[in-house]
C-alpha cells in the first residue's frame, strides 16, 4: 500500500510540474496576445485582408480601366493592395474589363465602374493600371473638399501639363456626381481626362501632394511597353474637332452599357472585382468609336500623333492644347 501511495504522489507531482511549465511560457493574457497578433499582420500586410476588415468611416473603390493588360496587372493588384494596406487604407479593387469589339474607352468606363462601387465607397480613385506609386509620402486618404490628384504633373515621370489631372485622381462619391462624371464621347487614346479638368474647374478646385520629397523620376514606376502596347492615337470622322470641346451632353448620367459578369480573384494575396463590360455606342453621336467604319470618314482625319514634352518642366503636344469651354 505504501508503494502504490508513494507511486500517486509521484505521479502527481510530475503532472503538476509539467502544468506549471505550460503556464510559463503561455501568453500571460489575451490582450498580449492580441496585440502581438495584430502585429504580425502588419508586417506581412500582403497575405491578410487584416486592413480591408478594420470598421473605417470611408471606403476606397480602386477604379482601373482595362484591355488586354494582364501582365501589367498581375504586379499591379499586389502592389497597390500592399501599398493601401501599409497606409490603413479600407480599400477594393475594380478591374473594368471592356469586352466589347469598339476602340477603348476609359472615361465609360470610370463612370461604369463608379456605378458599381458607389454603393459600397465613399470616394473612387481613378488609377492607371500602368502607374505605382513609389513615395509612401503620396497619401489615399478621403479628399474631404476638394479632388486630389496624385500623379501631379510635378512628379508624373511624363506628363508636365498644368492642366494634367490623369495617371491617379482621388475623388469623392458627391463631386464625381456633382460634375456628371467622365464624358463618354472619347473613344481611343487620349483628351478624356483633360476635359474632366474643365469639369472639375467648372465646380471648384483640384488639389495635389505637398511637401513631396521626390521628384519625376522616383514617385512613381511607369510600367508601360509602349512597343509592345501602341497606343490607339486614330482620329476619324469629325472626332478631332468635337472632342476639343467641353461635352455637356454625356456623362455618368447616361452611359450606356452592359454588365455581362463579374469574377472576384485573388492575385499574391490582393482581392479583386473583375467586371465584365460591354459598352454601347451611338454611332449618330460618336461615329470614332469604331474607325474600321469608313463610311463618312473625312479623307484627311486619320492622324497619328504622340505627346512629347518640349523640356524637362512643360509638356506641349496636341494633347494639352485646352478643351474648349463651349
Amino acid at each position: 500500500g505504501k508503494y502504490v501511495l508513494s507511486t500517486f504522489f509521484i505521479i502527481c507531482i510530475t503532472f503538476t510540474f509539467i502544468i506549471a511549465c505550460f503556464l510559463a511560457v503561455s501568453p500571460i493574457a489575451i490582450d498580449d496576445c492580441s496585440e502581438r497578433c495584430a502585429s504580425l499582420k502588419r508586417a506581412n500586410p500582403v497575405n491578410t485582408h487584416y486592413f480591408e476588415m478594420k470598421p473605417s468611416v470611408h471606403k476606397l473603390g480602386v477604379l482601373v480601366p482595362f484591355r488586354d493588360r494582364f501582365e501589367e496587372l498581375l504586379i499591379f493588384a499586389p502592389y497597390i493592395h500592399e501599398f493601401l494596406n501599409r497606409q490603413e487604407i479600407n480599400h477594393h479593387i475594380y478591374v473594368l474589363n471592356q469586352v466589347d469589339d469598339f476602340r477603348f474607352n476609359r472615361a465609360s468606363l470610370i463612370n461604369v465602374g463608379f456605378q458599381v462601387a458607389r454603393d459600397e465607397c465613399d470616394y473612387v480613385a481613378m488609377h492607371d493600371v500602368d502607374l505605382l506609386p513609389l513615395n509612401p509620402q503620396l497619401l489615399y486618404t478621403y479628399p474631404e473638399n476638394q479632388p486630389l490628384h496624385i500623379a501631379s504633373p510635378d512628379l508624373h515621370p511624363r506628363y508636365h501639363y498644368r492642366t494634367f489631372v490623369g495617371g491617379i485622381l482621388l475623388i469623392k462619391r458627391e463631386h464625381f456626381e456633382r460634375v456628371n462624371g467622365m464624358s463618354n464621347k472619347y473613344w481611343g487614346w487620349g483628351l478624356e481626362d483633360d476635359e474632366f479638368y474643365v469639369r472639375l474647374k467648372e465646380a471648384g478646385n483640384v488639389t495635389r501632394p505637398v511637401n513631396i520629397t521626390t521628384g519625376p523620376e522616383n514617385t512613381f514606376r511607369h510600367i508601360h511597353d509602349k512597343v509592345k502596347r501602341k497606343r490607339d492615337m486614330t482620329k476619324c470622322f469629325n472626332q478631332r474637332d468635337i472632342t476639343r470641346r467641353r461635352d455637356r451632353q454625356t456623362g455618368l448620367s447616361n452611359v450606356a452599357y452592359k454588365v455581362n459578369s463579374k469574377n472576384e480573384v485573388i492575385i499574391d494575396g490582393a482581392p479583386i472585382t473583375i467586371v465584365n463590360i460591354e459598352l454601347s455606342c451611338d454611332r449618330n453621336l460618336t461615329p470614332w468609336c469604331d474607325c474600321n467604319d469608313t463610311v463618312g470618314k473625312k479623307n484627311n482625319s486619320t492622324i497619328h500623333t504622340q505627346i512629347k514634352p518640349k523640356s524637362n518642366n512643360v509638356a506641349q503636344s496636341s494633347k494639352k492644347k485646352n478643351i474648349s469651354v463651349a
